[in-house]
């Protein structure tokens, strides 16, 4: 034992004295009011440690002069807290977990990360970090804060994680200490002021010294704390102060511009593209106007950062959208408290362990678990209920915001929740309620759809916060529902040219009646108006008889009375609601319809059951197209890319009519360019696809490499539980060493992605993720065509994976599908999954290079401008095709 206190000193016998010994796993914070106060208490660590050749490590990061010169046997790990909370985490952790158990640590003084990270809460979240983890490690570590600098956001997670916590106060040039924490230990003495006296630290007896000494010392650390403005609430009331001088006519505007990019970094975004177009859109006051609607601190994130941006493009280009755009209600939670609240919910380890492999375990669902049954900050909860006291019972939605969402490159379309809050009952029912919808957007980030496909994208190591975005729900009440009178999704660019007359750069909107859900997530047994803005008339459809098949038959609304979002039949909204909606702007009349509800023997009330919802007079009659078209235009100017943006449409009096602009994110989206034509003539035996319908996606030449078919006959006699082993065996297939290479295509009846099996095959990108062309062959119900998913997250995905997708209809006389080269040529599935034989007769996997002559090649030549696939053998010339995705 006396070994181990030989070992383990401050280098300081009479500090020694005073705190009983170190003990392994101590770790020391001085609170000091300069670096000057540190430094004395530091020499002797540093000495002491190189004397008794111990192993010790100085973390270097701080502006202030470096603590230890370059000496032998000191390690300096040099650190770049600007580059964020995460890469400096894990740099410390590395370092420590390399150098094992036992060492001596050194750290520069942590308030120099605060301005880094524009946040005491984060520099609170890294010291609970990190102390546990040397603490396990039975490391002795020194860290230095400023007195009077930080809110309690840093300072009680300090002061609770800490072994040993000493006050050095410095009077006539004299250094006193006073011990505020000193874990497993006592003596009568400890906790007295003491002051440094030679070898020793000696009790101060005198009254008259300790007061003149504490004076100017708050005697409630906690309310100091709260009082204090840290480094975020600082800066931001710095910027309304210069704000109001500004709006005085005080010459200060170099410094409001300093301020003001300051603020960028902190509250928008560290990307230079989104950065560019802030600096350029926004202002001073709009940042000050966005902080003061921010729950916690840290970035806004991709979604909110999106919407704001985008009206402000529009609001600084033409004043007239001032009169058109429904004005937002916001309200932002900072990428802070995400972080925070894994750190409280014992959740934070296990996230840092998908940073390196998206391989789900039973620490992902245990994450899950624990972020679903977290608890938040008690100042978070308040200022939680006090946003939905300012709500009342109006109905929100909480949206998910990432730091990497919505941004140049990466959509996160459909990959983390969005929840809808009816928002109804008391006030604790109302906060439970959105609490949990909270929880659900941030366990959503631990889902295997977004660990896929930040893995897909190389993301996985970096720094993805959730930030969330809620807003209150565009729309009215009519009776206990609650809905937008319209909503959809739009593209600046459009991908699905149907007819010549499209101009694929005039851009492309997906509608819907109700809540926009309908129009951003892909409904298994539905449709939407597809409207093309430069030939808003021009269905894809060719028939009334058409229109109405393929029209949206159920609307999403907000069930008040319920507490929920559901959907109903459009005519059963009709029945509630119809006196209060401006039905003529959305439904038409099928007269054929009325007249046989009319001559029946169940006859119905014509004028709910013969309405179709073609949205004609919205199109015909008001400047909606025209307006949209603009919109779209602007910002994909403004951007320099195209955009996707989602917007809801309301009537006010039946004629005026606002836009409520939700979200606007770069689309990744080729152009649609023509290819060459396939060689003519072909004869029959080297045909494999002939398809006109539906085709998304860039025009291309590919050399298929596999085919993956799913028989129609065979699948639609299956059991829906015996759908689920198909698509997994897809998964499979298509993540095989000797398949995964592709390029491969997929054909199988029905909806690929589907949640319903009745209606196709349940996979999940995740499954397809390596398929170059995916195509949805329309044999699975009479009524049920592929509804061409523009806008939605499904063709989002499509579009960042470069997958073509094409609809198959067998009954176009047209078409061709060769049976005899996707039934017949030889089936390599058992070769590839010896344990398959149930699937044989159902799935076929079809190797190229099995069917065709040396030298040759399975051709797919897609052209999306005339919507024509044609799939063959080419036996006269060697590539020239697209050899991977």
């Amino acid at each position: 034992m006396a070994r181990m206190r030989m070992q383990l000193s401050t280098g300081l016998e009479g500090l020694d004295r005073v705190l009983r010994g170190l003990m392994p796993g101590d770790n020391l914070v001085w609170q000091v009011d300069s670096i000057r106060d540190y430094e004395p208490f530091v020499e002797p660590y540093v000495r002491y440690a190189c004397e008794n050749r111990q192993k010790l490590i100085y973390f270097r990061f701080a502006d202030h002069e470096p603590l230890v010169k370059p000496e032998r046997g000191v390690l300096i790990r040099e650190l770049e807290p600007e580059k964020g909370f995460d890469p400096f985490l894990q740099g410390v952790h590395s370092t420590i977990n390399e150098a094992g158990r036992g060492n001596l640590y050194l750290f520069d003084c942590l308030s120099e990360l605060a301005p880094d990270w524009c946040s005491d809460r984060m520099l609170g979240n890294f010291f609970m970090l990190t102390c546990p983890y040397l603490y396990d490690r039975a490391a002795i570590a020194y860290f230095a804060v400023l007195r009077h600098r930080h809110s309690f956001h840093a300072v009680r997670p300090i002061t609770n994680t800490t072994q040993i916590l000493i006050d050095v106060y410095r009077h006539e040039e004299k250094l006193y200490i006073h011990p505020l924490k000193v874990q497993h230990r006592h003596s009568n003495t400890m906790y007295m002021l003491h002051v440094w006296e030679g070898d020793e630290f000696l009790p101060v007896k005198q009254s008259g010294i300790i007061t003149e000494l504490l004076k100017a010392v708050p005697w409630s650390r906690q309310d100091a704390a709260s009082l204090q403005l840290g480094y975020w609430s600082k800066t931001f009331a710095d910027a309304e102060a210069i704000q109001v001088n500004l709006e005085n006519g005080v010459d200060c505007q170099a410094v409001a511009d300093d301020y003001f990019r300051r603020i960028l970094r902190m509250l928008i975004s560290t990307d230079d593209a989104v950065l560019r177009l802030a600096d350029e859109y926004l202002t001073l006051k709009d940042l000050l106007k966005i902080r003061r609607r921010m729950i916690g601190t840290g970035l806004l994130g991709g979604k909110s950062v999106g919407m704001l941006i985008a009206r402000a493009i529009l609001r600084k280009r033409d004043r007239r959208w001032d009169g058109i755009l429904e004005m937002h209600d916001s309200f932002y939670v900072g990428a802070d408290v995400f972080y925070t609240y894994l750190v409280q919910n014992g959740c934070w380890w296990m996230m840092q362990k998908h940073k390196t492999t998206h391989a789900l375990d039973d620490d992902t669902e245990t994450a899950r678990r624990r972020i679903l049954a977290g608890e938040f900050p008690e100042y978070i909860v308040a200022q939680f209920s006090d946003m939905l006291d300012y709500f009342g019972q109006s109905p929100i939605i909480v949206r998910s915001s990432s730091l990497l969402e919505d941004n140049f490159g990466n959509a996160f379309a459909g990959k983390y929740e969005s929840v809808f809050c009816a928002n109804q009952g008391g006030p604790h029912k109302r906060l439970e309620d959105f609490l949990s919808a909270v929880r659900m957007v941030y366990a959503s980030t631990m889902s295997e759809e977004a660990l896929q496909y930040r893995y897909n994208r190389g993301l996985l190591g970096q720094n993805e916060q959730m930030a969330l975005l809620i807003q209150r729900v565009s729309g009215a009440t009519y009776g206990n529902l609650f809905f937008p009178q319209a909503a959809g999704v739009g593209f600046s660019f459009n991908p699905w040219v149907w007819h010549e007359t499209i101009d694929p750069k005039a851009g492309v909107l997906r509608l819907v009646f109700g809540v926009g859900t309908r129009a951003v997530d892909r409904a298994d047994d539905d449709y939407t108006r597809l409207v093309a803005l430069n030939a808003p008339q021009r269905r894809p459809e060719t028939s009334f008889d058409e229109v109405r098949q393929y029209a949206q038959r159920r609307v999403d609304v907000l069930d008040l009375e319920a507490n929920q979002l559901t959907s109903a039949r459009f005519e059963a909204i009709l029945e509630k609601c119809h006196a209060l909606l401006p039905v003529d702007m959305f439904a038409a009349d099928d007269r054929n319809l009325a007249r046989r509800a009319r001559t029946g023997d169940r006859p119905v009330r014509p004028s709910f059951a013969s309405r179709v919802l073609t949205f004609d007079r919205l199109l015909k009659e008001t400047p909606f197209v025209e307006d949209m078209r603009l919109l779209l235009q602007t910002l994909q100017e403004a951007y320099d890319y195209p955009v996707d943006v989602e917007f809801t449409l309301n009537f006010f009096d039946g004629k005026t009519y606002r836009i409520n602009l939700l979200q606007c994110r770069p689309l990744q989206v080729r152009d649609v360019d023509p290819v060459a034509t396939p060689p003519e003539p072909l004869a029959e035996e080297d045909l494999v696809l002939v398809s006109r319908g539906a085709v998304v996606g860039k025009s291309a030449l590919i050399d298929v490499a596999w085919f993956v078919y799913v028989v129609p006959a065979s699948y639609g006699k299956l059991p829906i539980g015996d759908r689920y082993d198909v698509a997994r065996l897809i998964h499979d297939i298509t993540h095989h060493k000797d398949v995964a290479g592709g390029p491969i295509m997929l054909l199988g009846p029905g909806r690929w992605g589907t949640q319903s099996p009745a209606l196709g095959i349940p996979v999940t990108f995740a499954d397809i993720e390596h398929v170059s062309v995916l195509c949805e062959i329309v044999t699975m119900r009479e009524d049920l065509v592929p509804d061409v998913s523009l806008g939605t997250h499904f063709l989002n995905e499509l579009v960042e994976m470069d997958m073509l997708y094409l609809a198959f209809f067998p009954k176009q006389s047209e078409n061709y599908l060769s049976r005899r080269f996707f039934e017949e040529s030889p089936n390599e599935l058992l070769r590839l999954l010896p344990g398959a034989q149930k699937w044989e007769s159902i799935v076929r996997a079809v190797r190229s290079a099995d069917t065709i002559p040396a030298g040759a090649s399975v051709r797919l030549n897609a052209n999306a401008l005339e919507q024509k696939v044609v799939c063959y053998v080419d036996s006269r010339a060697k590539g020239g095709g697209r050899s991977a995705r």
